[in-house]
């Protein structure tokens, strides 16, 4: 039990925080008060400010207005240096590691003028495997961090963090890139540091996740205080009205299935480990999909589900095979770009790395997979572009104080928006969504939603898979399910359950 003298503390207040760039106003008023042996949910769609207020906290941000007290004491850091010492640790959504180094130097790395400055190589790599086991989390800590899988790499960077002695630890969307049984290992190792007497502040926009875990709940809304409360006292309904402003008739909007033709048949295809491994990561999978519909595809991580849509969309090359047809003419998926051109389109699971060039401007992310549209007689026609991306704004509600911004200075749900945006523009008959609404809030997810619906209605097939249940179960007309390379299980909407596809998918 959490000793009374841990309990109930006021370990961190905020209070008037105001930041702007360029003149745009981004918080306004913002507070956030944080107390030991606690979960803090802080809680917004993106672009509501909780970033900023977070890159404040950890010493990114140093130009602000407002008053911070850590422990009683005011602060004002001016440099994350000074926020890690003070006891503040922070778990980005992006990771800050280097592949190319061990994970045990990554572990420790920058550590060179702290208390762990005296270990040998031996030693930091036995202190590191001690450190992960800690976690759950048995590997080879000499190996590059590259070899392993995202997965293994965000536990990793959880491990990193906890290295430092914190007394309050932010963690931004820690369980996006993690496997149900590593989300169950990091809840157990919350529960520790509860039990500790850390205050923890915890981004996330899975509501099965802040109703697990929250004991409360502050929420911004462009940029703006609007209210904490006992997660027991605010009932989802409420949350998500303080966060979007209004109230979401319905969180997954119905479509009605067109009784259409066949668009998609795929029979034996099987996809080559792209690393050179013996064993096919896809193997003689065979499924349809109809005009008008989405068809699921579930499956827990290393199943295949993701090399299956990228194989069909010519990720891969010849290391795909099967007999595929679309609209009944043989298709044959070279190259992504033979894809594109025969009407099939692929929104990745990774907007940043495979979805987006974070370091070019909307308007040229938007039309990016449709030069040719845009530049008749090889010429490109900015003009045009620039119109283009403004309709896309105003359709998709993208939040952008201009379109030559860089996306990767937007949220992540409006990041979302623009690699959307870049997909309609190649006119797509078949729309593969690999976990199109991950790090996205609840209003844009809505939004995603309504969109899946316009394009059925008019005839574009979807491929869907995602990670969330309640999402896969009421926007799927059908549902297929994988495992290790091969299709399990399939399952109509009204036969599919929770406890049915999660039997199929472990196989």
């Amino acid at each position: 039990m959490l000793q009374d003298d841990k309990k109930n503390i006021q370990l961190l207040s905020m209070t008037g925080i105001c930041k702007s760039f360029s003149g745009v106003q981004v918080l306004s008023d913002a507070q956030l008060e944080v107390r030991s042996g606690e979960v803090h949910i802080l809680a917004g769609e993106n672009g509501a400010g909780k970033s900023t207020l977070i890159k404040i906290l950890a010493g990114v941000h140093t130009e602000y207005t407002g008053t911070i007290h850590v422990n009683s004491a005011q602060v004002k850091f001016a440099s994350i240096h000074e926020a890690a010492a003070a006891g503040i640790s922070v778990i980005h959504q992006e990771l800050s590691l280097v592949p190319a180094m061990s994970v045990a130097e990554n572990i420790f790395l920058g550590r060179e003028k702290s208390r762990f400055q005296w270990l040998a190589k031996t030693e930091m790599i036995k202190k590191a495997s001690n450190m992960l086991k800690e976690i759950g989390l048995d590997i080879d800590v000499t190996r590059e961090l590259g070899d392993y899988p995202l997965s293994t790499q965000q536990m990793v960077e959880i491990c990193k963090a906890l290295t430092f002695d914190c007394r309050i630890i932010v963690m931004d969307e820690p369980t996006s890139a993690l496997t149900d049984v590593e989300v169950e290992k990091l809840f157990a190792i919350i529960a520790r540091l509860k039990q500790n007497g850390c205050g923890i502040i915890y981004i996330t926009h899975k509501m099965e996740e802040i109703y697990r875990i929250a004991d409360r709940i502050t929420v911004l809304r462009d940029g703006k205080y609007i209210g904490t409360a006992p997660a027991s006292e605010l009932n989802q309904a409420k949350l998500i009205q303080w966060m979007v402003g209004r109230e979401l008739n319905q969180q997954f909007p119905r479509h009605k299935p067109k009784d259409g033709s066949v668009a998609l048949s795929v029979k034996d295809f099987t996809v080559a480990d792209p690393t050179g491994k013996p064993f096919p990561v896809v193997s003689k999978v065979s499924f349809s999909v109809k005009t008008g519909e989405i068809l699921g595809v579930a499956g827990l991580q290393g199943s295949g589900n993701s090399e299956l849509l990228n194989g069909l969309f010519g990720t891969y090359g010849t290391k795909a095979k099967g007999t595929i047809e679309l609209d009944g003419k043989s298709y044959n998926p070279s190259t992504p770009s033979y894809a594109i051109a025969n009407g099939i389109s692929l929104l990745t699971n990774d907007r940043k790395t495979t979805g987006l060039v974070l370091g070019m401007d909307i308007v040229h992310n938007t039309t990016l997979a449709a030069l040719k549209k845009f530049s008749p007689g090889h010429w490109l026609k900015p003009a045009k572009e620039l119109q283009t991306a403004r309709e896309h704004k105003k359709s998709l509600n993208l939040k952008a104080a201009s379109l030559s911004m860089q996306v990767d200075s937007l949220s992540g749900g409006n990041q979302q928006k623009v690699a959307i945006a870049k997909w309609i523009e190649t006119s797509p008959r078949i729309f593969f969504l690999d976990e199109p609404t991950r790090g996205v809030d609840v209003g844009a997810k809505h939004e995603i939603y309504e969109l899946m619906n316009k394009w059925t209605s008019q005839g574009i097939a979807i491929v869907l898979i995602t990670s969330e249940m309640p999402e896969l179960l009421a926007m799927s007309d059908r549902i297929i399910v994988m495992h290790r390379g091969k299709i399990t299980a399939e399952y109509t909407a009204a036969d599919a359950t929770q406890e049915k596809i999660l039997q199929a998918a472990m196989g």
